[in-house]
């Protein structure tokens, strides 16, 4: 199927720490995201937008509600030609499978709808599949999907012949799977051609950029993925067939560091991706204008970009120090889990979230060990100044040798960047006061000290609003310290640094 692929897909992401432009709340319920959707397509140009069936209560009649109530906007500029509107389903892994019929059943009656009021058809064609690991999963989805679509009834009359093929868009969760993600693809070609007689358009593999960051810390997930795009770029020629990459990426450093006033950099770093997400902060905590000339900024980048080539050599030695940073970053986590959940216990509701299993979970010691989901977790850390950008990646530098960290800054180009900037929100002097309660927190202080030495310049607040984001940071840990609820100053420093998390 030609078709044209889109350079920003909105997303549910609860991220955003101030109100919609659009709303009267910070919180979104459920039956608002049909109008969020409209506004933005319409009014901020959004290509895509991602309908979140995975950890999230969603609209189920999503479909009715936008071509219903916004039917002369949706004629003009078709859903499934013009905008798109794509389903990450629940994982079958992870959720009831229940889940999983239900947005299979929502697929098929919105195609018979857009059929029955004249809109193209089918309007959904591609479904998001979370936590891919294996090219036997993609395939099960299809498979699925082909025979509930196959069913024949009076009472049920889907046109199945309008979803030909349910194209499966894979989200790589985990650094190791982002790695060899390119196999997966493989794999799954050579499954499908099998199994369908014939060989997909196109595919657009998705890797995220938060969840691994959780699990392995940002410098590895960074030199994953770049890993990846070089992969890709050889596996499309091997097998003459187009590779559209996507990036689930946020506004923190830690989550990706896609700012709308900072457009440029991104792109160039992510050179080779096609799409990108773009989670509720970029959208809702900076000026309307600045975001839709970021969005704009995408559109036009995006698809002008060739994945940078990683030779064996240099591939090889990447995978190689990716665990010297992995396993200190692990090391932290693992022992200030308590102080983490309590913080994101106080974090403000902005979606209406299901409980969804943790990927951060893994037997050492101590037992095991449960984390919030992403947003969660960076907003934990950074509430209390002490961001995830830095832990474990002095210490990784001080265990690579001087060639290596010169191919590390060679493949991570905003390296220096992304340190210097998530730095302006350390609080050294709470990083001080933490370490009596999580002595695990003196190696943190070691990181600190080798980046600050590595780069020649002190991690510490340098604007007026970091430092007022650095003194909010000390009134929460008073707060900690008293046992008291700290939600009121967790959301103004959040409104200082432009998201939640």
């Amino acid at each position: 199927m030609k078709r044209k692929i889109p350079a920003t897909m909105a997303s549910q992401h609860p991220d955003h720490a101030n109100t919609p432009y659009w709303h009267n709340d910070p919180f979104i319920p459920v039956q608002h995201e049909n109008e969020e959707t409209y506004l933005a397509f319409s009014d901020l140009g959004i290509d895509e937008y991602k309908w979140d069936w995975e950890g999230k209560l969603v609209d189920e009649s999503v479909m009715e509600r936008l071509l219903s109530n916004y039917y002369q906007y949706f004629k003009e500029h078709q859903i499934g030609k013009e905008k798109f509107l794509t389903f990450r389903l629940p994982n079958p892994k992870a959720e009831t499978e229940f889940r999983l019929a239900r947005a299979f059943i929502n697929l098929l009656s919105s195609a018979a709808l857009a059929k029955k009021v004249g809109m193209h058809t089918p309007p959904l064609f591609e479904v998001i599949l979370p936590m891919t690991e294996t090219a036997e999963e993609m395939l099960a989805i299809q498979e699925a999907f082909k025979e509930i679509s196959d069913i024949k009834h009076e009472l049920l009359r889907f046109d199945g012949a309008s979803i030909k093929n349910l194209e499966i868009i894979p989200l790589f969760e985990q650094v190791d799977t982002i790695i060899h993600s390119d196999e997966i693809l493989e794999k799954y070609l050579q499954m499908y051609k099998k199994s369908f007689k014939k060989t997909p358009g196109y595919l657009r593999p998705y890797t995220a950029r938060s969840d691994p960051a959780l699990n392995s810390g940002m410098v590895p997930t960074v030199l994953a993925i770049k890993i990846a795009l070089s992969r890709y770029k050889k596996l499309s020629k091997k097998l003459n067939i187009p590779l559209y990459p996507i990036i689930g990426t946020a506004m923190l450093p830690f989550r990706g560091g896609l700012r709308p006033d900072d457009v440029a950099s991104f792109v160039n770093e992510y050179q080779g991706m096609r799409t990108a997400l773009i989670q509720s902060g970029f959208r809702y905590d900076f000026d309307k204008d600045v975001v839709k000339k970021g969005i704009k900024d995408l559109q036009r980048l995006m698809p002008k970009g060739e994945p940078r080539n990683i030779s064996p050599q240099d591939e090889k030695v990447l995978i190689t120090i990716i665990p010297e940073f992995e396993k200190a970053y692990q090391m932290v986590i693992e022992e200030i889990a308590t102080l983490i959940n309590t913080l994101a216990g106080m974090l403000p509701k902005r979606r209406e979230r299901v409980q969804h299993i943790g990927l951060f979970g893994y037997s050492r010691g101590m037992g095991k060990v449960t984390l919030p989901r992403a947003i969660g977790f960076t907003a934990a850390l950074y509430s209390v100044g002490i961001p995830p950008e830095l832990i474990g990646t002095g210490r990784g530098l001080k265990k690579i040798s001087k060639e290596e960290q010169k191919l590390l800054e060679k493949h991570y180009l905003r390296f220096k960047e992304d340190i210097l900037r998530a730095g302006r929100y350390l609080n050294k002097e709470n990083l001080s006061k933490l370490r009596k309660s999580y002595p695990v927190l003196n190696n943190v202080q070691d990181d600190v000290s080798a980046l600050e030495e590595y780069f020649g310049e002190k991690l510490e607040p340098k604007t007026l609003e970091e430092k007022e984001h650095s003194i909010l940071t000390s009134r929460i840990v008073e707060k900690l310290e008293k046992k008291e609820n700290a939600t009121d100053l967790i959301v103004r420093a959040a409104k200082l640094r432009r998201s939640l998390g």
